[in-house]
């Protein structure tokens, strides 16, 4: 009978390879079969054809193609100094390179002539590893003339986040024009407008005979949607090299009268389309986040505790904390900056309704006093608009509902009064867009719901009001996504959509419990709530520590986790800042 085959054992050697290279290494070394001669300056190095061909395209050409080192003995290499040459030998050999600052240029070109592509990008990433903001400019030169991809786009990278370090530097002086308006008219930019107007005016007066002509080009690249407007009118709008320019003047002027008219219309009275200038979106690296200030914290006293949200590990992270204690303050931001205004001071022997106003940026992560309002008030509402913001209602010094409004002009810094709400409301839900702020339900004096819409017309300083029999909200937040105004519960666990084009409400998925003096933002085009009271299933009123989000998308619910404790009567806001200052913060 025959035998069954027996089973087959593929036996791997792996100290095979390494063990040859090294034999090979020691016949090198004594100059046994050796074929071939490299030679660099005065030096020769005998080497294996084989050896030689086997480790580069470059060898494989010159000793397998009919070229003339096919039949030679001794092989010249031009350009490749002699120690690097003998390098790159041993690399061979041994798969092994010692790189230093001092031999890696050298190392580097000869490896991309000699086609030992490992070695190449081994001597990118040593290189990599030295980028810092000092020299990030310069390597990215150095990469295109070695034709280092990796090098280029991780320098690019650098140079990219850490703009703020290298916006003054004399590397970025030496700039093209091309090369500078790359970066300025790139979203990816770490950097806010004023510093990128400030980096085009230094560049331009390191060569101002050459380089004053570009300025027209260059200014069309800063997006003054996001610059504060005091540091526009008052030190852009007056810089010599603006003032030289007529279509910079004419931008300027239409920002201004865009301002004036309180429009979101953009105008077209210039020379060129300013449209385009205007809408232009936020530097991606300019990023939004969550920020929670102030409020009940687990239901004892009024807090000062300021938290943001970091997104990428899912975790909370302390602010400086307010300078003192407020009850049922407003906040709104304004141009990347938070505004924490009036409230009832409660660290206090007596509770003084205040008139005060802090404000914090992430970038100082520093409290700082603002002008104070004209009306000392707390429970009210605030909203922001271009570049206003606009308090309503609350109680004012005498402890009575007020339907007062008052307006803080960050362009010139000052409040003024405007026309009065139809109907004094307390906790409505607010909201502005489209030249309009309204102002949702609420409860009268008498702690009844108020079933009322009231529209302020921002531009007329003009007030309407219609009843609504979708309006039954108390306590409850109020946020805008593209045209839709979003009320999210309210002694309620319905959420409505108010379409303000189309002038009617829709539904939207339900809370999952009836919650209240909870506070909502808007991030990435999705609803954040954090907080606030809700009513369990044996109807007692409990603290949350909640933090959820709503996709408009899909109409749904998730959760998020939670707060560091549970808060209620807080703020809830949406802050942008630059990504490089809040990481080396």
């Amino acid at each position: 009978m025959e035998q069954p085959a027996g089973e087959v054992l593929r036996y791997h050697d792996k100290e095979q390879s390494s063990a040859l290279l090294l034999q090979l290494n020691a016949l090198r070394r004594e100059e046994i079969l050796t074929d071939v001669s490299l030679c660099s300056e005065s030096t020769e190095i005998p080497c294996h054809r084989n050896v030689l061909v086997s480790s580069s395209p470059y060898f494989r050409a010159m000793f397998c193609g009919s070229f003339l080192e096919r039949q030679q003995t001794k092989i010249t290499l031009k350009g490749v100094p002699s120690a690097i040459l003998s390098s790159i030998v041993d690399y061979v050999y041994t798969g092994l390179v010692d790189i230093s600052m001092e031999i890696v240029l050298p190392l580097m070109q000869a490896a991309s002539l000699l086609q030992y592509g490992r070695l190449f990008e081994a001597c990118s990433s040593y290189l990599q590893e030295q980028l810092s903001p000092d020299n990030c400019l310069s390597m990215i030169r150095l990469s295109e003339i070695l034709s280092c991809d990796s090098l280029r786009n991780k320098a690019k990278e650098m140079a990219m986040q850490r703009f703020s370090d290298i916006s003054g530097s004399e590397d970025l002086c030496e700039l093209s024009l091309p090369e500078l308006l790359g970066y300025l008219e790139d979203d990816g930019l770490c950097a806010e407008e004023e510093q990128v107007f400030e980096t085009l005016v230094s560049w331009i007066h390191h060569d101002p005979i050459t380089r004053g002509g570009a300025i027209s080009d260059l200014f069309k690249k800063v997006r003054l949607r996001y610059i504060h407007p005091t540091y526009l009118f008052q030190f852009i709008a007056n810089d010599p090299l603006i003032q030289s320019s007529t279509l910079c003047t004419e931008l300027i002027e239409s920002v201004r009268r865009l301002m004036f008219s309180v429009s979101t219309k953009c105008t077209s009275d210039t020379s060129i389309d300013f449209k385009p200038l205007w809408v232009a979106p936020r530097r991606y690296a300019c990023q939004d986040m969550l920020v929670v200030v102030g409020g009940r914290k687990n239901s004892e006293q009024t807090s000062r505790e300021a938290l943001v949200y970091d997104e990428t590990t899912r975790t909370w992270r302390q602010l400086a904390k307010l300078p003192v204690r407020l009850y049922k303050p407003s906040y709104v931001t304004l141009h990347s900056v938070l505004y924490v205004l009036g409230g009832l001071t409660t660290n206090t022997e007596q509770a003084q309704v205040s008139s005060s106003v802090y404000t914090l940026s992430l970038k100082t992560n520093q409290w700082r006093m603002a002008e104070p309002m004209l009306v000392p008030r707390f429970a009210h509402q605030s909203v922001s608009y271009l570049h206003f913001i606009f308090v309503l209602g609350g109680f004012g010094p005498d402890r009575r509902l007020t339907s007062s409004v008052e307006r803080f002009n960050s362009m010139f810094n000052q409040w003024e009064r405007m026309s009065a709400m139809p109907e004094a409301v307390l906790h409505p839900a607010v909201a502005a867009t489209n030249q309009r702020i309204y102002v949702f339900g609420g409860e009268d004096p008498m702690q009844n719901p108020v079933r009322i819409i009231q529209v302020y017309h921002i531009a007329r300083n003009m007030w309407c009001k219609m009843e609504n029999r979708m309006v039954k909200n108390v306590s409850a937040p109020a946020a805008i996504i593209k045209d839709k105004i979003y009320i999210i519960g309210g002694y309620t666990r319905r959420v409505i959509a108010y379409d303000t084009k189309a002038n009617r409400f829709v539904k939207c998925a339900n809370l999952k419990e009836r919650r209240m003096h909870h506070s909502a933002t808007v991030l990435k085009n999705k609803l954040y709530i954090t907080g606030g009271r809700f009513i369990n299933s044996c109807d007692v009123v409990e603290d949350s520590d909640h933090f959820d989000c709503f996709d408009p998308q899909t109409d749904s619910w998730t959760s998020q986790g939670a707060l560091p404790y549970k808060l209620f009567d807080h703020g809830s806001l949406t802050l942008a800042h630059v990504s490089q200052t809040w990481a080396k913060s």
